[in-house]
């Protein structure tokens, strides 16, 4: 089950700078399969199904897993992105 943990959209901002990122469910679970990630950031309206399979994947891939306090419009706008954004993956090594 992820935590829940509060990034703060500044956060989460320094996080896409800094770092290679990938946006979207399955290329998430792509990389988890591939054991390139380091941790998934997840919105706060994320359907269960979802994250289950994201649960699943990060649990074998030892990959840190944060569910934040946004929905996923708002995450789509605090990435600077037109669209909404469920998930969001930080690559290790980036």
């Amino acid at each position: 089950m992820p935590r829940k943990k509060s990034l703060t959209s500044t956060e989460i901002k320094k996080i896409i700078k800094a770092k290679n990122f990938v946006v979207g469910t399955e290329r998430t679970i792509k990389n988890l399969k591939l054991g390139k990630v380091e941790k998934v950031i997840i919105s706060s309206n994320c359907s269960e199904r979802v994250l289950d399979d994201l649960s699943y994947y990060a649990g074998l891939s030892k990959a840190e897993t944060v569910k934040v306090n946004y929905p996923n419009e708002e995450l789509g706008v605090i990435c600077k992105k037109p669209f909404s954004i469920s998930v969001l993956s930080i690559l290790k090594g980036g």
